[in-house]
């Protein structure tokens, strides 16, 4: 028994040994390569926060001038005293030198969000357009600060993955490497903009990389960190809206109200982002019957918008001071409904007219409107069993929010602290689950994957949907010269046939022509002009095609749970 435990305790001492010297050899080998990459997403770090800071003290500072107040909580209030004619020649002048910006600096007069973000981590190895980002970025601020009906994370997102990209372009990074400076670029500058280093990395883990893998986490939470600290030295620890004191919840008996609140939520988040859907596609389609110049798109939005503001100035920019209002229940019952359907005509209309600005705060405003409508109702119907009118608007602004951005979970931590209050969890827990639920069944889960699926992006139904778009035929097929190329005589009858494919185009669109039974390979071509005859580059195999879609697969599985 003796020997048997000498034994034993030689083994573990073996072993204990052994992973000293393991662990030695990575700290040595690994850990200076690890600590650089959190020196640098530190770095990335800081600059997206005061980046996100800038942006901040832009729109203040612009909008201080033309409506006489940089405080985004008291635009409102200042506006109404403004001579009407100001009102309305505001946003159009802000339309249309965003439409000039927009026009000469992006190739398409679209504004880049955090749709583009998103694409640029799944797509394009994490980075995103710079030039246009950086164009986009300064008509968003334009934007916001002349009336547009939007919120500020978008561009600031955006913006922060410009800095992201810049720097993996600088270090050569490969696509792990970039995305994960891509998620801390996004966690700082949300983290920035709302005083909410938590929302901010789950923001970025939940939203934009769509994963929540242990190698990503630390360099994201530093960003955030980072991004947080600039934010409390420049504005203080302090938070967005300000609740009333007495917030209750009747437990057990008013719970269901808050699931009936969900899926109210839900629906108006739904048709939040509907709308902004079919005023696009109204827009595109008048503006191609009357051929209307694309930079001026915005400038006939600026009309609509001032023409609104002149008879509700609530419309105005991010929203924070009917926000505060509905939270703290200084509405009545019509004022809300009313606020809430103009909000989102508002929010339609800056979006479809190619404005700028992001989607986050406006359905912030939309759903505290919601939540609060629901609120008045409910407490009067049935009084001696609910609570305070207030944590139904709290409810519904995470609910609703939660629904249009697809993130639950960082969706709710935003609202507890925009408004430090950590009491009401359950309530507001209750309404996202089933807002999210119901809203993610109506549409491609979120507001920015939808659009992203508007551009024949597929990117919501995960890795298998998209991955194929990423390899281009001609990275994957057997050239002519290839020692087991396919042979050039059969695949010019395969061309003479009409089965082909150009060599720019991706597995996504061979995978469809490999459907037909019998297509063991697809003639590569590049079609010349009129009059010339096409050009064969080789052929793509079926069996390459899937071996490529294979690794990839496993290749994406292994950075999600690494």
């Amino acid at each position: 028994m003796k020997q048997h435990d000498q034994s034993m305790i030689a083994r573990l001492g073996g072993d204990v040994a052994k992973n000293c010297r393991d662990g030695w050899w990575v700290l040595c080998k690994r850990g200076p390569r690890q600590v650089v990459f959190w020196f640098i997403a530190l770095g990335i770090g800081v600059a997206s926060g005061f980046a996100a800071i800038l942006f901040r003290k832009g729109v203040n500072a612009v909008q201080g001038q033309l409506y006489g107040t940089d405080d985004p909580a008291s635009l409102q209030t200042f506006a109404q005293f403004l001579p009407w004619y100001w009102i309305l020649i505001i946003p159009i002048c802000g339309g249309l030198v965003v439409g000039l910006i927009l026009h000469f600096f992006t190739d398409d007069g679209r504004v880049r969000s955090v749709a583009d973000v998103i694409e640029g981590a799944a797509l394009h190895n994490g980075r995103v357009e710079k030039r246009a980002g950086l164009a986009s970025a300064l008509a968003s601020m334009i934007t916001l600060s002349t009336g547009g009906s939007s919120g500020r994370e978008g561009p600031v997102v955006h913006l922060a993955g410009v800095i992201s990209s810049w720097v993996s372009n600088r270090i050569n990074a490969n696509g792990i490497t970039g995305r994960d400076l891509l998620g801390c670029a996004v966690a700082a500058a949300v983290s920035a903009s709302f005083n909410a280093p938590i929302a901010g990395t789950l923001f970025a883990l939940e939203v934009v990389l769509r994963h929540f893998a242990v190698h990503a986490f630390a360099p994201i939470v530093i960003a955030a960190a980072a991004g947080t600290i600039i934010s409390r030295w420049q504005f203080g620890d302090v938070t967005e809206f300000i609740l009333p004191v007495g917030n209750t919840l009747e437990f057990y008996v008013e719970l269901p109200a808050f699931v009936i609140l969900g899926l109210i939520s839900g629906l108006v988040a739904v048709l939040l982002m509907r709308s902004v859907f079919w005023a696009d596609d109204f827009g595109n389609y008048v503006q191609e019957k009357i051929h209307l110049p694309r930079f001026l798109r915005p400038a006939v939005a600026g009309v609509m918008l001032g023409g609104l503001a002149i008879y509700y100035p609530h419309i105005i920019g991010v929203g924070y001071e009917t926000t505060s209002a509905a939270l703290t229940g200084e509405l009545l019952l019509w004022e809300v409904i009313v606020f809430a359907a103009l909000k989102t005509v508002a929010v339609a209309i800056t979006m479809a007219g190619r404005m700028g600005g992001g989607i986050f705060s406006p359905s912030l405003m939309v759903g505290a409107l919601t939540g609060l409508a629901f609120g008045l109702i409910a407490t009067q119907v049935l009084p001696e069993v609910s609570g305070s009118q207030t944590l139904y608007a709290l409810a519904g602004m995470g609910a609703v929010a939660a629904a249009v951005l697809g993130a639950p979970i960082s969706t709710t931590l935003i609202v507890f602290e925009l408004t430090g209050d950590w009491q009401t969890g359950l309530a507001v827990m209750v309404a996202v689950s089933l807002s999210t639920a119901l809203s993610s069944a109506l549409i491609d889960r979120s507001f920015f994957l939808t659009l992203l699926e508007r551009r024949n992006i597929h990117l919501a139904a995960g890795p298998q949907a998209y991955l194929l778009a990423t390899f281009s035929c001609a990275g994957v097929m057997r050239a002519v010269d290839h020692p087991k190329a396919a042979s050039q005589d059969a695949c010019w009858e395969l061309v003479e046939q009409g089965i082909y494919i150009d060599g720019n185009a991706t597995l996504e669109s061979a995978m469809s022509i490999f459907e037909n039974p019998g297509a063991a390979y697809i003639p590569v071509v590049t079609l010349g002009g009129e009059g010339q005859p096409p050009e064969l580059w080789g052929a793509v195999f079926h069996v390459d095609a899937l071996r490529a879609f294979n690794r990839a697969l496993a290749d994406t599985a292994a950075e999600e749970h690494s």
